[in-house]
């Protein structure tokens, strides 16, 4: 859009699309941009709002507006690779029971993103079940919610610094590391992190990697 575009280079497109529908359509109306009524008992009563990008306060107006209408569409102005294209922002939109349209102005054309229908998100099982698995086996919690910038303390890495921890005397048997870390036999055959090396069939000792990841993970968090 132009950068001089304004919400109000919207409207004609919309509006049109609205009376296809049967609806009679006013703008402005109490504060809302577009109300549009269909007549039936009781009346058919759409409001829909109207922003050049797809924003929180777009969402918050549309939250607002459905105290009174039977239908909340939210216009904005078509891109091609903005956040009206984001699928998240569609299930969003669905999830609050939304209607999202990308308008062209100059083409006088509405594109349909989301219908304005009750919407059940389908669950991911299986996630579902590695976030709670991911839960139960952590041990503590080594990590501050929102970090970005340095590595997580998952339970697959405490594992493997409990082998490599007890790798510092000297090499181990995967079966001899089993009582506290379950998993010990997966870690050493796939080396993540480049901590262990086979020494004999069946038995992995430390490397330089590793015993500098004991030092970084001293305390169970990464040192900076």
């Amino acid at each position: 859009m132009p950068s001089h575009a304004s919400e109000t280079s919207l409207y004609p497109a919309v509006k049109t699309f609205l009376e296809g529908q049967g609806f009679t359509v006013k703008g402005e109306v109490r504060g809302c941009d577009i109300v549009a009524v269909r007549d039936a008992e009781p009346p058919r009563l759409i409001i829909c709002e109207l922003k050049l990008g797809l924003s929180l306060e777009l969402l918050l107006q549309g939250v607002e507006r459905m105290r009174s209408a039977d239908e909340v569409w939210l216009a904005v102005a078509a891109t091609r690779r903005g956040r009206d294209r984001d699928s998240r922002a569609h299930r969003l939109c669905r999830m609050l029971g939304f209607g999202l349209l990308a308008v062209t102005p100059a083409k006088a054309r509405v594109e349909v993103l989301v219908e304005p229908t009750p919407y059940q998100p389908r669950r991911n099982a299986p996630e579902r079940k590695r976030i709670l698995r991911e839960h139960a086996v952590r041990r503590g919690d080594p990590n501050s919610g929102g970090s970005t910038r340095q590595p997580i303390m998952t339970a697959y890495r405490q594992q493997a610094l409990d082998c490599a921890e007890a790798m510092r005397d000297g090499p181990k048997r995967p079966r001899d590391l089993r009582p506290t870390a379950p998993d010990a036999g997966g870690i050493m055959l796939r080396n993540v992190y480049g901590w262990f090396e086979r020494v004999e069939r069946g038995c992995y000792g430390l490397t330089d990697a590793g015993r500098s990841a004991l030092e970084r993970w001293r305390d169970g968090k990464a040192a900076t």
